[in-house]
């Protein structure tokens, strides 16, 4: 079964459909690339995966060990390239944890956090900087 359907609406605008819930994307290029920045950039929704896969994957574990990551979050920065070809040069991911968890379970979640399926994905001409802190 396909993962999704997408259709280009013009004026560097897309709009993608996951096809098991139905659920809509919306693209936009962004400011500095000849767009208005008015939805996720194709690169801004690659850098927010690594950031949803990375707290997914430590949801997982957590679960496992029933440890509650609920209201965790994460912040992400994407830097690209100066230089041609325009590529994401740098992922910045910040995220916030209970600060309860005890440092045996820190280090098996950080240790999930640096092998999540995005992670293990994205070139590694990508630098990838995962900040844990814990509060």
């Amino acid at each position: 079964m396909n993962t999704a359907t997408a259709r280009y609406d013009g004026h560097l605008r897309t709009e993608a459909t996951h096809v098991a819930s139905g659920t809509i994307i919306q693209t936009d290029a962004p400011v500095d690339n000849h767009g208005r920045g008015e939805a996720f950039s194709p690169t801004d929704l690659v850098s927010t995966a690594l950031g949803a896969c990375i707290i997914t994957t430590m949801g997982i574990v957590a679960e496992r060990h029933e440890w509650d990551l609920a209201g965790s979050t994460f912040v992400v920065t994407k830097h690209m390239s100066t230089e041609a070809p325009r590529r994401i040069a740098q992922i910045d991911v910040t995220l916030t944890l209970p600060a309860t968890l005890a440092p045996s379970e820190r280090a098996l979640l950080e240790r999930a956090a640096h092998t999540c399926p995005v992670t293990m994905s994205l070139h590694p001409d990508v630098k990838q900087n995962v900040v844990f802190e814990y509060r």
